[in-house]
This record gives structure tokens, sequence and C-alpha cells, in this order.
């Protein structure tokens, strides 16, 4: 868990990091020379004269030509944000993201074949081996298998039916738990990249406002850059919010899909324990 969250980190810092590009562009000014010179000469020096500022002109708008790709827009949105509270907001998606992956590979990874797992315990119960029973649980992964495990155990002891019941309701209970195990954070990580976003924008606000009374004129420059500054945070807060509610959203689908077959699994093993329970 802490080497991702920490490789996550270092790639959101890799890609959203702040680059230095500088563009060079010099203007070359002719120096104005005096015409003292003959006019056969001049001619000859005219052509020479001429084409220096047509390559030096070609030279400067090269820079310039090409479209700004998306990931250059979004860098250089994420500069003029501030590296303040965009930093901040950068570092809330990256652990909300790294919480989310965490937790749809453990997810991805206890989810099981309950209908082969019960087919395999009834055909071990069936034929009165119920370590067999157990040794299967034990070689699933999953929740479902673990809470067999506990069950079949109490069965094997002779306790009642009821008791069995218990423990699966018990058991079944903590590992629902560990299910849920992580996803407040990432609520909480929802919450918070939309709340430093309006903050950066009140403190820009502040700032813009401060721009225009140093100035002393409520001149539509200093007030349209500033707020575009002040809006900014907002925005990339409300996309990480975004982001992050979409995984989790998956987390909460995967988390009830599994304690539906969960309880669904439990209900099929009670009637495969009290159907061979009444043979014996």
């Amino acid at each position: 868990m802490k080497k991702l969250i920490a490789f996550l980190t270092i790639a959101g810092f890799m890609t959203f990091g702040v680059s230095n590009f500088v563009v060079a562009q010099t203007e070359q000014a002719a120096p104005a020379v005096e015409q003292t010179v003959a006019p056969d000469s001049a001619q000859a020096t005219a052509p020479a004269v001429v084409a220096e500022p047509e390559e030096t002109e070609t030279t400067d708008m090269t820079p310039e030509e090409g479209p700004v790709t998306f990931r250059e827009n979004i860098k250089k949105q994420f500069i003029d944000g501030g590296p303040g509270f965009m930093g901040i907001v950068l570092i809330i998606l990256l652990l909300g993201m790294a919480i989310s992956i965490e937790r749809i590979i453990y997810l991805t990874m206890a989810a099981a074949n309950s209908e082969k797992l019960l087919a395999g315990v009834e055909n071990k119960i069936k034929n009165g081996d119920v370590e067999g029973a157990k040794k299967l649980c034990k070689d699933t992964r999953g929740p479902v298998a673990s809470i067999f495990t506990q069950a079949l155990i109490r069965y094997q002891d002779g306790q009642s039916l009821d008791e069995v019941e218990k423990s699966l309701v018990s058991y079944g209970s903590v590992a629902g738990g560990k299910l849920e195990s992580g996803i407040s954070w990432i609520g909480l990580c929802i919450s918070l990249a939309p709340m430093f976003g309006f903050m950066g924008t009140v403190v820009g606000m502040i700032q813009a406002f401060d721009d225009i009374a140093a100035a002393g004129d409520m001149s539509p420059t200093v007030v349209a850059s500033g707020m575009k500054v002040a809006l900014l945070t907002t925005v990339f807060g409300l996309i990480a919010a975004i982001i992050l509610q979409i995984f989790f959203n998956l987390i909460v689908s995967k988390i009830e899909a599994i304690t539906n077959d969960m309880e669904n699994a439990s209900i099929s093993l009670m009637d495969i324990l009290v159907k061979y329970n009444n043979k014996k």
C-alpha cells in the first residue's frame, strides 16, 4: 500500500510538475548607416541588407508555429493557478487514486466463484468428508470461503445448526467490514479536493482586489487575470472530486456485489448442512 502511494505520487509530480520552457526570440536591429558610398556600391550591398531581416523573421516565427498540445495546456493552467493550492489538490487526487486502486485490486481478488465452491462443499459433506470441505474452503480465496471455513469448524465440532448460523452471521459482518475498509478515506478526499479549490478561489479573489487597489484603477485586464487565476483552483478541485467519485461508486458497487454473494452463499450452505444433517 505504501509503495503504491509513493509510486503514484512520484508519477503525478513527474506528469504535472512545473517545467520551464524558454523560447528564444531575438530581434536583430539593423543599424542605420549613412550612405556615403557611391550609387554603384550601394546597389551591390542592397540585397544583403534585405536578406538579413527575412532570415530573422523566419527564424523568429518558427517557435510560434505548431499547435499547443493538451498536456502543455493543462500544465500551463496548473502553473497559472499557483503552486500552493493546486499542489494540495494534486496531492489529494493522487492519494485518493492510490487508495481507490488498492481497493479495486483487493475487491477483484476477493471475488470468487461461490457456485463452484458450494458444489465442491456439498459433494464433500454428502460423502461425510467435512475435513475435506474445510480444506477446500481454506484453499479458496475470498470472504465467502473464509466464512464457510468458520462455519464448518463449528459444524465438525458438533455444535448445533443455530450456532453454525450465528458464526456465519458474525464472520460475515467481519468480512464485510474488511471489504469496506479504506473507502471512508476516499470520501474524505472527495470532500477535501473542492474545498481546497474553493479556498484557493477565495484567496485569489482577495489578491485580485489587492491588485486593483494597488493599481488604483478598475482595469478589465487586472480584473480578468485575477479572476482567471482564482477560478482555476476551483476547476481543478472539482475535476479531482469527479474522478474520485467515479472510483468511489465503482468500489461501492463491487462491495455490494460481493456482500450479496456472501449472503446468498451463506443461506445455501445452511441449506446443505440442514439437508445432510437430517440424514445422519
